[in-house]
């Protein structure tokens, strides 16, 4: 029977996840689900992540991702690596400097996925934004998100969002704070268009050593999900399919629980920096 374990992603810094080409304004654009144009990170790109940088020794590697030679019996894998969805994107506010944005649309999956119960889903309007009773994103009876400015509406359901999701992202007391100050929940429609539009784009150029300028044809624009975006998935565990370590899918879930990986590198450009993502592993139930 296999066995559910849930992860977040916390990027320390930019995070571009791409798809090679892109054929609109920016050249190499971040990878986004086909139906909904939310950006994600594929379950394959981390999944060889993980295998690169979890501390595990080299037969339990073999047993939760599968031989990497030709010379050992072929055999599939125990984990089944989701895609991570995103479910915090950090957006700037006027007030309290950023917010961490979802929306119902994302609430309701991300409670599916993580089989979260006891726990409603308030609807908001696109001219309103629902923000925790301790909140320092309020000017007055408003917030200032981008070139939004929405109502406020203070609801006890955000409270009690905020609480679950900093529960399951940080252990330190004051990040949870962080967290729950600047949690806010607007309309599926204010928050695709923010998905859209809100990512950050930087440029690149390359400089002719001997000129010291830019490199004939050598500029281009690259799509980042911003640091401090938060993403979830889902990590399936089977029974182990290798005869020499023959575990039940309970045992090899408990030991990844207990795997520490504080830190991964996600997609392209690692060497200016990008894809730094706090891992965090955590059981199934709310």
């Amino acid at each position: 029977i296999m066995k559910q374990l849930n992860f977040h992603l916390h990027a320390l810094s930019a995070l571009h996840v791409g798809t090679g080409q892109g054929i609109g304004t920016v050249d190499l654009p971040i990878a986004r689900a086909r139906a909904t144009n939310l950006p994600l990170v594929p379950g394959s790109s981390l999944k060889g992540v993980m295998r690169d940088c979890l501390s595990i020794d080299a037969d339990l590697k073999k047993t939760l991702f599968g031989p990497d030679n030709t010379i050992d019996v072929a055999h599939a894998g125990a984990l089944a690596v989701g895609d991570a969805h995103l479910l915090l994107l950090p957006v700037r506010s006027f007030a309290g400097t950023l917010a961490y944005a979802t929306c119902p649309f994302i609430l309701r999956q991300y409670a599916r996925d993580t089989m979260t119960t006891g726990h409603p889903i308030m609807a908001v309007s696109d001219t309103e934004a629902g923000i925790t009773s301790i909140s320092k994103l309020r000017i007055e009876d408003q917030v200032v998100l981008e070139d939004m400015d929405l109502r406020i509406k203070v609801d006890q359901n955000v409270n009690d969002w905020a609480q679950l999701i900093a529960d399951r992202l940080f252990e330190d007391d004051t990040w949870k704070m962080h967290l729950k100050q600047r949690f806010v929940i607007l309309s599926d429609s204010m928050f695709s268009f923010l998905a859209d539009t809100a990512t950050e784009i930087r440029m690149r150029i390359r400089i002719d050593p001997a000129t010291r300028t830019v490199k004939q044809g050598a500029l281009w624009s690259e799509e980042n999900l911003p640091a401090e975006s938060v993403l979830w998935g889902v990590i399936g565990v089977s029974p182990s399919r290798r005869k020499e370590d023959a575990q039940d899918a309970q045992t090899l879930a408990k030991t990844l629980l207990d795997v520490k990986a504080d830190v991964l590198q996600l997609g392209g450009k690692h060497t200016v920096g990008r894809g730094l993502c706090r891992f965090v592993l955590n059981q199934k139930e709310a």
